[in-house]
Protein backbone atom coordinates (compact mmCIF):
# COMPACT_ATOMS: atom_id res chain seq x y z
CA UNK A 1 0.00 0.00 0.00
CA UNK A 2 1.50 3.73 -1.07
CA UNK A 3 2.63 6.17 1.49
CA UNK A 4 -0.05 8.49 0.90
CA UNK A 5 -2.90 5.69 1.40
CA UNK A 6 -1.24 5.18 5.05
CA UNK A 7 -0.50 9.00 5.64
CA UNK A 8 -3.81 10.23 4.70
CA UNK A 9 -5.28 7.26 7.08
CA UNK A 10 -3.01 8.03 9.54
CA UNK A 11 -3.76 11.94 9.23
CA UNK A 12 -7.68 11.39 9.31
CA UNK A 13 -7.75 9.12 12.59
CA UNK A 14 -5.17 10.43 14.61
CA UNK A 15 -4.67 13.83 13.69
CA UNK A 16 -8.02 15.25 13.39
CA UNK A 17 -10.36 12.10 14.55
CA UNK A 18 -12.35 12.28 11.71
CA UNK A 19 -14.41 9.88 9.74
CA UNK A 20 -14.75 9.11 6.35
CA UNK A 21 -18.08 11.44 5.89
CA UNK A 22 -16.65 14.23 7.53
CA UNK A 23 -12.99 14.62 6.00
CA UNK A 24 -15.00 13.56 2.37
CA UNK A 25 -17.20 16.78 3.09
CA UNK A 26 -13.93 19.12 3.98
CA UNK A 27 -12.81 18.40 1.20
CA UNK A 28 -15.38 18.45 -1.19
CA UNK A 29 -15.67 15.09 -2.83
CA UNK A 30 -18.11 11.40 -2.34
CA UNK A 31 -17.32 9.54 0.98
CA UNK A 32 -17.30 6.94 -2.07
CA UNK A 33 -14.73 8.13 -3.63
CA UNK A 34 -12.54 9.24 -0.65
CA UNK A 35 -13.04 5.90 0.44
CA UNK A 36 -11.57 4.42 -2.82
CA UNK A 37 -8.47 6.73 -2.33
CA UNK A 38 -7.94 5.43 1.08
CA UNK A 39 -7.85 2.14 -0.44
CA UNK A 40 -6.22 2.53 -2.80
CA UNK A 41 -8.45 1.70 -5.57
CA UNK A 42 -7.62 5.38 -6.82
CA UNK A 43 -5.05 7.26 -7.65
CA UNK A 44 -5.01 10.17 -5.61
CA UNK A 45 -5.30 13.34 -8.02
CA UNK A 46 -3.03 16.57 -7.76
CA UNK A 47 -6.34 18.58 -6.79
CA UNK A 48 -7.73 16.26 -3.86
CA UNK A 49 -3.63 16.08 -2.31
CA UNK A 50 -3.82 20.42 -2.67
CA UNK A 51 -7.07 20.28 -0.67
CA UNK A 52 -5.56 17.48 1.75
CA UNK A 53 -2.57 19.66 2.31
CA UNK A 54 -4.50 22.92 2.78
CA UNK A 55 -6.32 21.15 4.86
CA UNK A 56 -4.14 19.33 7.52
CA UNK A 57 -1.67 22.42 7.11
CA UNK A 58 1.01 19.57 6.00
CA UNK A 59 2.62 20.17 2.55
CA UNK A 60 2.13 17.63 -0.28
CA UNK A 61 5.98 17.14 0.01
CA UNK A 62 5.50 15.24 3.88
CA UNK A 63 2.12 13.64 2.35
CA UNK A 64 4.30 12.13 -0.47
CA UNK A 65 8.01 11.17 1.65
CA UNK A 66 7.01 10.92 4.74
CA UNK A 67 5.48 8.14 7.43
CA UNK A 68 4.01 10.51 9.24
CA UNK A 69 2.74 6.80 11.64
CA UNK A 70 6.58 6.77 12.03
CA UNK A 71 7.26 10.07 13.68
CA UNK A 72 6.08 12.21 16.66
CA UNK A 73 3.44 14.85 15.64
CA UNK A 74 5.67 16.66 18.13
CA UNK A 75 8.08 17.21 14.99
CA UNK A 76 5.88 18.50 13.06
CA UNK A 77 7.54 22.50 12.65
CA UNK A 78 5.41 25.69 11.59
CA UNK A 79 6.59 27.38 8.79
CA UNK A 80 3.94 29.96 7.99
CA UNK A 81 0.42 27.94 6.51
CA UNK A 82 2.51 25.22 5.53
CA UNK A 83 3.90 22.58 8.06
CA UNK A 84 6.91 20.49 7.10
CA UNK A 85 8.34 17.98 9.26
CA UNK A 86 11.83 18.57 10.71
CA UNK A 87 13.43 15.17 11.61
CA UNK A 88 15.99 15.47 14.66
CA UNK A 89 18.89 13.28 15.22
CA UNK A 90 18.93 12.46 18.84
CA UNK A 91 21.77 11.46 21.45
CA UNK A 92 21.07 8.43 23.77
CA UNK A 93 19.37 10.70 26.64
CA UNK A 94 16.97 11.81 23.79
CA UNK A 95 18.51 15.32 23.38
CA UNK A 96 18.89 16.94 19.81
CA UNK A 97 21.83 19.53 20.43
CA UNK A 98 23.29 17.98 17.51
CA UNK A 99 24.40 19.70 14.12
CA UNK A 100 23.29 18.04 11.45
CA UNK A 101 26.44 18.78 8.66
CA UNK A 102 25.43 19.27 5.40
CA UNK A 103 28.51 18.93 3.07
CA UNK A 104 28.47 20.27 -0.76
CA UNK A 105 28.27 17.39 -2.12
CA UNK A 106 25.61 16.22 0.06
CA UNK A 107 23.53 19.09 -0.37
CA UNK A 108 21.30 18.02 -4.14
CA UNK A 109 20.62 14.59 -1.51
CA UNK A 110 19.30 17.46 1.45
CA UNK A 111 16.71 18.97 -0.96
CA UNK A 112 15.34 15.42 -1.53
CA UNK A 113 15.99 14.02 2.34
CA UNK A 114 15.55 17.03 4.44
CA UNK A 115 12.01 15.76 5.61
CA UNK A 116 13.55 12.05 5.87
CA UNK A 117 14.11 10.84 9.38
CA UNK A 118 16.56 8.52 7.80
CA UNK A 119 18.31 10.42 5.72
CA UNK A 120 18.92 12.81 8.51
CA UNK A 121 19.99 9.99 10.80
CA UNK A 122 22.68 9.12 8.56
CA UNK A 123 24.35 12.59 8.36
CA UNK A 124 27.51 13.55 10.35
CA UNK A 125 26.76 15.80 13.35
CA UNK A 126 28.53 17.56 15.75
CA UNK A 127 27.78 20.05 18.99
CA UNK A 128 28.76 23.26 19.63
CA UNK A 129 28.90 24.59 23.57
CA UNK A 130 27.49 28.02 22.84
CA UNK A 131 24.54 27.34 20.80
CA UNK A 132 22.34 25.86 22.87
CA UNK A 133 19.18 27.36 22.00
CA UNK A 134 16.83 26.68 19.15
CA UNK A 135 17.86 23.83 16.38
CA UNK A 136 20.64 23.89 14.29
CA UNK A 137 22.37 23.02 11.39
CA UNK A 138 25.51 23.35 9.20
CA UNK A 139 25.59 24.35 5.18
CA UNK A 140 29.04 23.77 3.31
CA UNK A 141 28.55 26.93 0.61
CA UNK A 142 30.23 27.08 -2.63
CA UNK A 143 31.36 30.18 -4.65
CA UNK A 144 32.00 33.15 -4.13
CA UNK A 145 28.52 35.04 -3.50
CA UNK A 146 29.11 35.63 -0.31
CA UNK A 147 32.69 37.34 0.14
CA UNK A 148 34.05 37.34 2.49
CA UNK A 149 33.50 34.15 3.15
CA UNK A 150 34.96 31.48 1.59
CA UNK A 151 33.93 28.50 -0.75
CA UNK A 152 33.94 25.30 1.15
CA UNK A 153 32.99 26.87 4.30
CA UNK A 154 30.67 26.20 6.94
CA UNK A 155 27.44 28.30 7.89
CA UNK A 156 25.70 26.99 10.49
CA UNK A 157 22.51 28.40 10.74
CA UNK A 158 19.41 28.64 13.40
CA UNK A 159 16.28 27.16 11.95
CA UNK A 160 13.27 29.93 11.33
CA UNK A 161 9.72 28.21 11.88
CA UNK A 162 7.63 31.62 10.40
CA UNK A 163 8.35 34.33 8.06
CA UNK A 164 7.48 36.77 10.09
CA UNK A 165 10.83 36.05 11.98
CA UNK A 166 12.88 37.07 9.39
CA UNK A 167 15.27 39.83 10.15
CA UNK A 168 15.88 42.15 7.17
CA UNK A 169 19.22 42.42 5.37
CA UNK A 170 20.39 39.49 7.88
CA UNK A 171 22.15 36.08 6.11
CA UNK A 172 20.51 32.79 5.73
CA UNK A 173 20.46 29.29 3.96
CA UNK A 174 17.53 29.09 2.52
CA UNK A 175 16.51 25.38 1.04
CA UNK A 176 14.04 26.16 -2.08
CA UNK A 177 12.26 24.01 -4.22
CA UNK A 178 14.08 25.11 -7.67
CA UNK A 179 17.27 26.12 -6.47
CA UNK A 180 18.10 24.25 -3.18
CA UNK A 181 20.24 25.39 -0.95
CA UNK A 182 21.93 28.56 -1.32
CA UNK A 183 23.05 31.26 1.63
CA UNK A 184 22.30 34.80 0.67
CA UNK A 185 21.03 38.09 2.84
CA UNK A 186 17.31 38.32 2.65
CA UNK A 187 14.60 41.16 2.70
CA UNK A 188 11.35 39.65 2.83
CA UNK A 189 8.33 41.22 1.20
CA UNK A 190 5.29 39.74 2.80
CA UNK A 191 2.95 41.81 0.29
CA UNK A 192 4.48 40.09 -2.67
CA UNK A 193 5.19 37.09 -0.54
CA UNK A 194 8.36 36.82 -1.77
CA UNK A 195 11.98 37.07 -0.50
CA UNK A 196 14.43 39.24 -1.84
CA UNK A 197 18.28 37.21 -1.80
CA UNK A 198 20.98 39.55 -2.38
CA UNK A 199 24.53 38.02 -2.66
CA UNK A 200 27.25 40.13 -0.94
CA UNK A 201 29.35 39.99 -3.97
CA UNK A 202 28.44 42.54 -6.14
CA UNK A 203 29.38 40.74 -9.11
CA UNK A 204 26.10 38.68 -8.92
CA UNK A 205 22.57 39.25 -9.40
CA UNK A 206 19.87 39.30 -6.48
CA UNK A 207 16.83 37.35 -7.30
CA UNK A 208 13.61 36.67 -5.33
CA UNK A 209 11.81 33.54 -4.61
CA UNK A 210 7.51 33.11 -3.74
CA UNK A 211 7.24 32.02 -0.37
CA UNK A 212 5.59 29.03 -1.59
CA UNK A 213 8.94 27.52 -3.33
CA UNK A 214 10.64 27.73 0.48
CA UNK A 215 11.22 25.24 2.44
CA UNK A 216 13.75 25.64 4.95
CA UNK A 217 15.07 28.77 6.68
CA UNK A 218 18.54 29.04 8.95
CA UNK A 219 19.13 32.30 9.81
CA UNK A 220 23.56 32.65 10.27
CA UNK A 221 24.63 31.53 13.50
CA UNK A 222 28.33 31.30 12.94
CA UNK A 223 30.79 30.38 10.41
CA UNK A 224 33.75 28.00 10.43
CA UNK A 225 36.81 28.07 7.59
CA UNK A 226 38.14 25.80 6.18
CA UNK A 227 40.90 27.75 4.64
CA UNK A 228 43.18 30.88 5.58
CA UNK A 229 42.04 33.75 5.22
CA UNK A 230 43.75 35.80 2.73
CA UNK A 231 44.64 39.53 4.04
Amino acid sequence: MSLIVENMKFLRKHFKNLTQYEISDKIAVSRSRYASYETGRIEVPIDVLIRLSKFYNITIDVMLKVDLTTVSLEHLMKLDNNRILLPLKMDDEGNDNYIELIPQRASAGYLEGYADAEYIENLDAFTLPFLTTGKHRAFQIQGDSMLPLQSGSYVVGKLVERMADLKKEKTYVVLTRNEGCTYKRVIPHPRKKTLELIPDNPNYEKFEVPYHDVLEMWEFACAIETSDMKN
